[in-house]
């Protein structure tokens, strides 16, 4: 009777090998493992035989996803928060708002953009990416957000320091409050950036926030 899928041309102990190298490091190409297979069992392997035996055991080569890296501390800490937050009513959620800023490109974009085109179209209108002198501009803008919709919109200008942070919150925190239903009782929360642990921000948050989550890393 004859075996399906790819045509054996090694033993099932080298093909739970190749299996193992792929689990141990998943970032292995089939180029190397083929150079560490004839390292480790002094035969010749074919790349795609490699990459046939993957795919039959469902190991499918793709684009990986990206992770930001967190610091050993920091995934401690914020397991730390979740574990202190997780048994919160829906309530207590419901009554929290959240504070960031965010920066938009008002012509162009920061990340690397690609286009589809025959050959001697480069420049054809169609395949061309726009750009303008001095590679266009931003705008940094600080918004707010709670579970019954967002807050206010604040456009920065200039560089956002401790003092400007603290004329945003005073103008417009416990106006968005109001206007989301919440302020009577809201939950301020925000991330660690350094600014916010500035004393006058922190003094102005004790008098004039009923409450603050406790952020982490």
């Amino acid at each position: 009777m004859q075996r399906s899928g790819c045509p054996r041309t090694f033993s099932e102990l080298e093909e739970r090998w190749i299996l193992r190298q792929a689990h141990i490091n998943p970032k292995t190409s089939a180029v190397k493992l083929t150079l560490k297979y004839k390292s480790r069992f002094w035969k010749s392997l074919n790349p795609e035989t490699v990459r046939n035996v993957l795919k039959k055991h469902k190991y499918y080569g793709r684009v990986p996803r990206r992770n930001p890296y967190i610091r050993k501390a920091n995934r401690k800490a914020r397991l730390a928060f979740a574990k202190m937050y997780v048994k919160q009513s829906t309530e207590f959620w419901k009554n929290a708002i959240f504070v960031d800023e965010s920066k938009y490109n008002i012509f162009g974009s920061d990340g690397k953009q690609k286009v589809w085109h025959t050959p001697n179209t480069a420049l054809h209108i169609k395949n061309l990416r726009p750009t303008v002198k001095y590679g266009g501009a931003n705008q940094l803008v600080w918004d707010c957000m709670a579970s019954s919709g967002v807050g206010n919109l604040d456009f920065i200008d200039g560089t956002m320091n401790k003092y400007v942070y603290l004329d945003i919150l005073k103008r417009n925190l416990k106006q968005s409050a109001s206007n989301l239903g919440i302020s009577r009782h809201y939950k301020f929360y925000q991330d660690n950036d350094p600014k916010y642990t500035a004393d006058i921000y922190k003094l102005w948050v004790l008098y004039h926030c009923p409450g603050v989550i406790k952020t982490t890393a």
